[in-house]
């Protein structure tokens, strides 16, 4: 079989299972041997990680990477648009930040930057074999195909082939593949090489009639219908639409530790809260409303991309009484550590000014140029922890240190020890850590907790190859996408925009 190839995996629609789809596909690959890397053109999210050299990418290409065994790359993500507003949006360029944008000047700079990312995208061919590439949204996007920079117009530019991929939960499942491809000008719809049906529950078999019929009238071929992950664990989720609604019961105890994190509506890096998912004795939970935290023993106040909004809407919503007389322990991460300081001053992102904060922690938080973005290590706790910075904001003041991170004090504990805060993003993936805070918790709170049995790291690891599991089963012929990819053109035969 040829040793390199691409593939774009697009979707009928937002939430179609696209991200989940490259990654399982990325580490199936991996398992064979191949050299395989993610690749996302642009991404539009709130959920960020940090690369090796210090740059901004997507939360799910992390996740790819991971999955793929590889290390993250500025490359797998050129374009970053992260919402502020209803309109505007931060635009981060190869791991930079660029410039504020909006949905009306965006098509202009669009354009601007195709070369951008076919640079990126041809770049990460010269150096990996394979290359699994995510669309964005749904593919057959008709007001957008002009300043589209990740769906079929580059699967066109980049000469590879491309997978639709399609949520048939909600029903409608064969009108929107129907349509996605009958709405294409005919260069973009000869990308499509195969359709996959995802989240199917029952007897597939149920299907054949209508895939047969979608089939002779789409001249696209059916490659699989996946199952849906019942048991699936929303690990590295990036669609904040995606997030868990409900509670994640314990398993084990009948007493766990009740862990509620706000679900800000401008909420950043929800995986910051993914080890909880993994602990047989804890209950996890997003809370909306105040009520939602009555019984919580310990409450995380996450990121956000839009701190002095969100701090208005947790007021708004009358958080803060219950922050400021909780018994449960408070935890604040990055944006969340600077709403419970005394105060924020921000000339820069929503340029408010100095605006009062929860005044639960010692710390005052001023907002400068340029974002601080890196990679982070230390100890908390005598526990060793690692993770990344993605601020604008600067915290000081005379509370005492929570961390020690790259060699200087860092975050703030109150003198109560029940409020602390820290700038440090995947604060909790560090297992000594978090098991000891739980411990802790569990404690104050005569609640019952013990260790996961699995750290987070092995967990993740596990979790990648279930989903590897889930495709190679699902799918048809697994083999066939590697026969598919390698149909891609080589990057000298790519026609480019």
């Amino acid at each position: 079989m040829t040793s390199s190839g691409a593939l774009l995996i697009c979707g009928a629609t937002s939430g179609a299972g696209k991200s989940t789809i490259t990654a399982a596909l990325a580490r199936s690959w991996a398992r064979r041997g191949l050299r395989v890397a993610p690749f996302k053109a642009q991404n539009m999210s709130n959920h960020a990680a940090v690369t090796v050299d210090n740059g901004e990418v997507g939360r799910a290409q992390a996740m790819q990477a991971a999955a793929a065994g590889v290390p993250l790359d500025r490359r797998m993500n050129p374009i970053l648009l992260k919402p502020s507003s209803e309109v505007g949006s931060h635009l981060v360029v190869m791991g930079d930040e660029r410039s504020v944008t909006d949905a009306q000047t965006y098509g202009a700079t669009s354009r601007d930057l195709r070369s951008t990312v076919l640079d990126a995208f041809t770049s990460l061919r010269s150096d990996y074999d394979w290359v699994v590439a995510e669309g964005a949204g749904g593919a057959a996007e008709i007001n957008l195909l002009d300043r589209d920079l990740v769906n079929l117009p580059l699967a066109k530019a980049a000469g590879m082939p491309a997978i639709v991929v399609v949520d048939i939960e909600p029903g409608g499942a064969f009108a929107a593949a129907h349509g996605t491809v009958d709405l294409l000008p005919p260069e973009l719809r000869a990308m499509v090489a195969g359709v996959i049906i995802n989240k199917f529950r029952g007897d597939s078999r149920l299907l054949d009639s209508g895939l047969a019929t979608l089939e002779e009238r789409t001249g696209v071929p059916v490659l699989g219908v996946l199952s849906f992950l019942d048991d699936h664990l929303p690990l590295g989720v990036e669609d904040s639409l995606n997030l868990h609604a409900g509670p994640r019961s314990a398993v084990r105890s009948e007493r766990p530790v009740r862990v509620v994190a706000l679900r800000l509506p401008h909420l950043a890096n929800p995986a910051d809260l993914d080890p909880f998912l993994i602990e047989p004795d804890v209950e996890f939970r997003w809370a909306m409303r105040p009520e939602e935290m009555h019984d919580a023993d310990l409450i995380v106040v996450p990121g956000s991309r839009a701190t002095v909004a969100d701090l208005a809407w947790l007021r708004e919503r009358g958080f803060e009484p219950v922050l400021s007389h909780t018994e449960a322990i408070v935890v604040g991460v990055c944006a969340g550590y600077q709403m419970l300081g005394r105060t924020i001053r921000d000339d820069v992102e929503s340029q408010a000014g100095v605006v009062a904060g929860l005044g639960l922690l010692d710390v005052e938080t001023t907002f400068e140029r340029p974002k601080l973005v890196r990679r982070s290590r230390g100890r908390a706790d005598g526990e060793e922890v690692d993770g990344y910075q993605i601020r604008f904001g600067r915290p000081s003041g005379e509370g005492r240190p929570w961390l020690e991170l790259d060699g200087e004090p860092e975050g703030c504990v109150a003198r109560s020890d029940t409020v602390f805060g820290s700038s440090l993003h995947g604060l909790f993936d560090a297992d000594g850590f978090r098991s000891g805070l739980l411990r802790s918790v569990a404690s104050r709170r005569d609640r019952e907790y013990a260790p996961a049995a699995v750290g987070f790291a092995d967990e993740l690891e596990a979790y990648h190859d279930r989903l590897a599991d889930w495709l190679e089963a699902d799918l048809y012929d697994i083999d066939r996408l590697q026969t598919i990819a390698a149909t891609a053109d080589t990057v000298e035969e790519a026609p480019g925009w």
